[in-house]
């Protein structure tokens, strides 16, 4: 490492870092190759495609991009004009406005990647296209990177599809939930429509500029295929914007792993590939098995009828996408209700309000700010605290950029109080809050505070705040508990009156 450094300088050895994926001070050919690409403008044929050879007798599907770039205004850092943020390292994300291939044409049969495994054939059952590979414990993937690794299996049609955005897609996320999850929503003899949500981020600065990572809360879409994936019918994805925020974004602005990292977040208005009808065949033959052209005499393509499909059996939407949802965050096994939402229900079941206020962008992300995710991935999806929020709390998971907004907006004079009550005792990160359906704050933790006490000794603990049961082994399970009831104790009085 020391000789490595000599040789060439901290800026030299981040790029070869960045390049050596297996740490082992010796690059590979397959570890070159992206600079080799870049240098010479050739892109070899990777295995994957090697065995797509295409079948005369199959379709293809053509798709188109659509995108609009990021809205700059919307990032918290616009506020006093990317002060102190070099042109340089937001130049990746300023030169993305429009999709690296506006239009595609696909194989139907790559499609078969969406298809489910034989046990997976009930309506909103989810399983894994491309597993999650990261939990609490195994931490997360390197920010040191520039280059997606070569896409393998399943990996590779999804690597295909988000390319059309942009050519450095990353179909695995460096932080947990990563991968794909998919439902059937819909069946028919030959049919089924699948639900899909995608957890993937791009690169999009290259060396000399150090990394930007820019992560969008998710990728959600359906496909309507045939069972044996040789007919596609439909096809959507998009990044969801109904939110106000949708997308994470963060750089580096030093030549190493431990560099100082910005983020922030911001709106992407939109994202999305849909196909432009059904998969068609790609050599057409006329009832004697002769190959005919695919246009009429007067030159116009000949049109082709499908046929309606019916369907047995299917779920809404809304349905399939909140199993997918659990899927990925299974401490969303309970309703997470938007903020005024949240206290109406609060108000109409004599309940308590279980609020999470966060700077970065909502569980619709894979990318929340450490504590917001730490908490999200420990005590939020443990079993005693779920059993506790079902029976005593309405919950809800709201942004400091979505309060603020109410606060402001005075046609709601109630709202707007709710909103106020909550930020005046908001820390970044990450704020717990219980209160009243009134929106009267009785208890509230920051995260960071949290999880510092936590992972202490019980004996270390200075104050008596939180005590440490022993029925639990996990500390923050057994403190988070202990949170929960105090506030349901410091409650009782308002809620018996």
């Amino acid at each position: 490492q020391e000789l490595a450094l000599k040789s060439l300088g901290n800026e030299g050895l981040f790029l070869f870092s960045s390049l050596d994926t297996n740490e082992d001070l010796y690059l590979s050919p397959e570890e070159f190759k992206p600079i080799a690409e870049k240098l010479t403008g050739v892109a070899p044929v990777s295995e994957s495609e090697e065995e797509e050879t295409p079948d005369p007798d199959g379709e293809t599907l053509s798709i188109v991009a659509k995108f609009q770039p990021l809205l700059m205004e919307t990032m918290t850092k616009s506020k006093d004009g990317f002060l102190g943020i070099s042109h340089v390292a937001l130049s990746g994300l300023r030169n993305w406005t429009a999709p690296a291939a506006p239009m595609s044409v696909l194989l139907a049969r790559q499609f078969k990647a969406f298809l489910p495994p034989k046990n997976k054939v009930d309506l909103g059952d989810p399983w894994w296209i491309i597993p999650s590979e990261l939990n609490i414990f195994t931490g997360y993937l390197s920010n040191n990177r520039f280059y997606p690794p070569p896409p393998k299996g399943k990996e590779v049609i999804i690597h295909k599809l988000l390319s059309l955005f942009h050519p450095r897609p990353f179909v695995k996320t460096r932080f947990a939930p990563q991968g794909a999850v998919a439902c059937i929503q819909a069946s028919s003899s030959f049919y089924y429509t699948i639900a899909f949500r995608i957890h993937a981020e791009f690169q999009l600065n290259e060396p000399p500029n150090f990394p930007f990572w820019f992560s969008p809360g998710q990728f959600t879409g359906y496909i309507v295929l045939s069972k044996d994936s040789s007919h596609v019918r439909d096809f959507r994805l998009f990044v969801p914007n109904n939110r106000s925020l949708n997308v994470d974004m963060e750089w580096l602005y030093g030549a190493s792993e431990s560099s100082n990292m910005e983020v922030d977040i911001g709106y992407l208005p939109q994202m999305e590939l849909e196909s432009t009808g059904p998969s068609i065949p790609a050599v057409i033959h006329d009832e004697n098995g002769n190959i005919i052209d695919s246009r009429d005499p007067s030159g116009e393509p000949i049109q082709f009828v499908f046929e309606e499909i019916t369907w047995q059996q299917e779920i809404p939407w809304e349905e399939a996408a909140q199993r997918l949802e659990v899927a990925m965050y299974p401490f969303k096994k309970i309703s997470y209700l938007p903020f005024t939402e949240a206290f109406e229900r609060a108000k109409a079941e004599k309940k308590l309000v279980h609020s999470i206020l966060l700077w970065g962008k909502a569980s619709c992300t894979s990318s929340v700010p450490g504590s917001g995710r730490t908490l999200r991935e420990t005590v939020l999806e443990s079993s005693p605290i779920l059993a506790l929020l079902n029976e005593s709390f309405i919950s809800s998971w709201s942004l400091v950029k979505e309060l603020e907004e109410l606060q402001s907006n005075r046609e709601n004079e109630f709202y707007s109080k709710l909103a106020e009550l909550h930020l005046e005792k908001y820390n970044f990160p990450v704020e717990m809050i219980i209160c009243l359906p009134n929106g009267t704050v009785i208890h509230h933790i920051n995260a960071n505070y949290f999880l510092d006490i936590t992972s202490m000794k019980p004996e270390d603990v200075e104050s008596g705040i939180f005590s440490f049961s022993t029925n639990f082994e996990d500390p923050s399970t057994a403190t988070y508990l202990q949170f929960l009831k105090e506030g349901l104790q410091r409650a009782k009085p308002y809620l018996q009156s």
